[in-house]
């Protein structure tokens, strides 16, 4: 979703998606995860992003599509900062399911539990598809919601709570 100037939605309503992109300054976007990966993402032109990268996104190619929006929006070179998500340690995943996501992102993302069990590495997932949108990566939160303290998990404690990232930019003096 592009989010512009035309000022604030319905009392009530919130838009809904897993990515949202602006151009210039003064607004908030947001997102909230528990496992998915936060992705936030900008450029030097002042266009920001924020995105929601679960599994199926990842498939879907969300990552990429806000990359899209926001060159279409003016951005030259978009950067990304991944926050913590699930790691391959402790995200179970079905084998055939596994080979979907390996079949679309590279072997790299089939990973093994600390049990045993086929798992995915969403964060390597996300990494595949900033890469192919050619965003570069220049912060990477290497923390598993599901076993490092301090993080929401829903599939390891069906937390409810949700981490929250958000991605800003100040107007400037033009109110750009």
């Amino acid at each position: 979703m592009v989010v512009d100037r035309g000022g604030p939605w319905p009392e009530g309503t919130l838009p809904e998606g897993d990515a949202v992109v602006a151009d210039g300054g003064g607004r908030l976007l947001a997102v909230l995860v528990a496992d998915c990966a936060p992705v936030a993402m900008g450029s030097v032109e002042g266009v920001c992003g924020a995105v929601h990268a679960g599994w199926r996104g990842v498939v879907a190619g969300v990552v990429g599509e806000a990359a899209r929006a926001m060159r279409t929006l003016g951005a030259g070179g978009v950067v990304a900062g991944l926050g913590p998500c699930i790691g391959p340690c402790c995200y179970e995943f079905s084998e055939a399911g596994l080979d979907e996501l390996c079949t679309v992102c590279g072997v790299d993302v089939g990973a093994r539990t600390t049990w045993g069990t086929p798992s995915l590495d969403l964060r390597a997932a996300v990494r595949a598809g900033l890469g192919r949108a050619g965003v570069d990566l220049v912060v990477d939160v290497d923390a598993c919601t599901a076993c490092t303290p301090g993080y929401f998990s829903h599939r390891a404690r069906r937390d409810e709570a949700r981490q929250a990232l958000f991605v800003w930019r100040a107007e400037d003096d033009r109110g750009a």
